[in-house]
């Protein structure tokens, strides 16, 4: 069988453990990132099983229709709204995802590599030191600052534990569920939606996109927040009402930002509205991106394909594909 696997950017499929179980099968890997559907439908268009790594690659009905040989989609992770179900079932194509499992210390790892890189100012120290000069700026202490969580799921969570070891106030803000577990961690829960954004030092977003949570954070909570302020976005762009966040910064409410998510990914040209901003850390999108992370999500993905060839699939989203061919 020949298998396409979309998206993988720094070329880990082929190194994960586990790999050499497809040794008899032709495996093709693609690390740049193509929106065109007609070039995506070329590209596969002699493939029987697609790896699409977590949300990178749009699969609609376009161009699954244009894919006579795919029998397989092998997705990792649990996300599910950028392939057609309903068009894959009617060809005969299975979806195997497993979901959970996946580690999320990472995400909440990197949230505080952004925040104290900003709050000590270590890129520009780094570059400076390396142009002769030594300490260029002053930096700032993490003790007794207030850290604002929005969202106290698992990763908001442990981002709050770090925080509460440096010797910060921790407040939240939320759904009840949320609340209830702040109070319960010993957390403040400020009076107002308002006091949240107007008293925190740093404030972290762990909100997962819905389509109720898209934009939820608007131009007037960035207004109310402190001109020493720093928002730390490590969830999705699409949290924070479009354009609201470069203008807030240029106005200087909140004073700074820490990001690792944009609206549309990959950002490979180098020209978005943030990057032009020296108030702003940007990094590409590397919450996730952890080698040990990678062999889980590959791994359930080699997992899924070996036991579809050998006729015993698992983890199938769409049962009713397997039966279409019959």
């Amino acid at each position: 069988m020949k298998i396409a696997v979309l998206d993988d950017y720094q070329d880990v499929f082929r190194t994960v453990p586990g790999f050499e179980r497809l040794k008899r099968h032709e495996v093709v890997v693609f690390r740049d990132r193509n929106r065109d559907p007609g070039e995506l439908a070329r590209r596969l268009r002699d493939a029987d099983v697609v790896v699409l790594t977590q949300q990178r690659s749009p699969f609609p009905r376009s161009v699954i229709e244009k894919l006579p040989r795919l029998r397989l989609i092998a997705q990792t992770g649990s996300h599910r709204d950028h392939f057609d179900i309903a068009a894959c079932s009617e060809r005969g194509i299975a979806i195997a995802a497993r979901s959970g499992a996946a580690r999320l210390n990472s995400t909440a790892e990197l949230t505080w590599a952004l925040i104290l890189a900003s709050y000590r100012h270590i890129p520009e120290e780094a570059r400076q030191l390396k142009q002769g000069v030594w300490q260029a700026t002053v930096g700032n202490s993490l003790y007794g600052k207030t850290l604002g969580i929005y969202a106290l799921g698992k990763i908001g969570a442990m981002v709050a534990q770090v925080g509460a070891a440096f010797g910060m106030r921790i407040t939240c803000w939320g759904r009840e569920g949320s609340l209830a577990r702040a109070r319960e961690a010993g957390y403040d829960v400020p009076a107002s939606r308002e006091a949240f954004f107007e008293s925190a030092d740093i404030l972290s977003l762990h909100i997962p996109l819905e389509p109720q949570t898209r934009g939820i954070v608007t131009a007037a909570d960035l207004a109310r927040m402190k001109p020493t302020a720093l928002l730390v976005n490590t969830s999705r762009a699409l949290l924070v009402e479009e354009g609201a966040l470069v203008e807030a910064l240029k106005r200087g409410r909140p004073g700074r930002a820490a990001v690792d998510v944009y609206e549309r990914e990959p950002v490979v040209d180098g020209n978005h509205p943030l990057f032009a901003l020296p108030n702003v850390l940007c990094t590409p999108h590397l919450g996730y991106n952890v080698r040990e992370l990678y062999e889980v999500l590959y791994g359930y993905v080699i997992d899924n394909i070996v036991a579809f060839i050998s006729g015993k699939p698992v983890n199938v989203l769409n049962p009713e594909a397997l039966s279409v061919h019959k």
